[in-house]
């Protein structure tokens, strides 16, 4: 894809996530997953998309030492560190005056993201002519990937999705939609988001699954005067991302199963330039 991807890998204020804790390391980004930090999983997937700039928004300011992996040697000039923000929204305002668009926005723990899933959700939003999507896997896909992969969807009257942690933004207008995960983005757990960002109306279509789902996101687009859209991707798996114990080994069966592991890089094939690791820690101001 042309553009830019950036990686959300930041921490709830004031919380230790029980995921890091138990595998003994700094941030929940950094357990490993079939013997690579998870972030390496979701970095070669970015690095192999062909996106010019690749963010990752973090809290942990030795990210990058701890990381330990090829894969950010060869990203090079292409790999930028942001200081995370507060809150989902404000961590991708922060790229908004230095990325390119149309911009990705994806999280540290969608490990099974893939260089052909991002492609198909660029041209889902291309087909569609929309400012804005949001990636979907149908459940039939979901659980055909694997029955234990994803417990929770979105009921509409044509169609039970689930959330693939991943954002489609077209241009810098389109931001004003990332003010619908301000206070976070599970919506399917914490159904008062859904209230807060959509309005009471949009709540009830979407517990009671009243309407189509095209439907229902053109009457979000209207809430957010941001023309925004669902893009239903073809790969279940995406939808099965690292929150605990049993996705990640959920994750890593998948992984195993296609012979999926992405492999560290051969950085010798693409050598970064001398200098560039001193130079990827950016500070970034709205």
């Amino acid at each position: 894809m042309s553009g830019s991807i950036l990686i959300l890998a930041g921490r709830r204020s004031g919380m230790v996530d029980p995921l890091a804790a138990s595998h003994g390391v700094a941030d929940k980004c950094l357990v490993p997953v079939a013997g690579r930090a998870m972030i390496a999983h979701v970095l070669s997937a970015a690095a192999a998309s062909g996106a010019s700039q690749i963010f990752v928004s973090t809290h942990h300011a030795n990210l990058l030492a701890d990381l330990d992996d090829p894969v950010v040697k060869s990203l090079g000039n292409r790999l930028i560190v942001v200081p995370a923000a507060g809150n989902l929204a404000d961590s991708v305002l922060a790229v908004a005056g230095v990325a390119a668009f149309p911009l990705l926005v994806t999280t540290a723990d969608n490990c099974l993201l893939t260089p052909e899933t991002i492609a198909e959700i660029g041209a889902e939003a291309t087909r569609l002519d929309v400012e804005a999507g949001v990636a979907l896997a149908r459940r039939e896909d979901v659980l055909d990937v694997h029955p234990e992969g994803q417990r929770r969807f979105y009921e509409f009257s044509d169609v039970a999705v689930s959330n693939c942690n991943a954002y489609w933004i077209g241009h810098p207008g389109a931001l004003r939609a990332t003010e619908a995960f301000r206070g976070g983005g599970q919506f399917v757990k914490k159904p008062l988001r859904v209230m807060r960002a959509f309005g009471l109306i949009n709540l009830l279509r979407f517990h009671f699954g009243l309407g189509p789902i095209h439907h229902i996101f053109a009457r979000i687009s209207r809430h957010l005067n941001v023309e925004i859209a669902p893009l239903l991707v073809s790969n279940g798996a995406t939808a099965i991302d690292v929150d605990n114990e049993r996705s990640l080994s959920v994750t890593e069966a998948l992984l195993a199963r296609g012979g999926a592991v992405s492999p560290p890089p051969n950085c010798r094939e693409s050598p970064a330039e001398p200098g560039v690791a001193d130079a990827r820690q950016l500070a970034v101001t709205r």
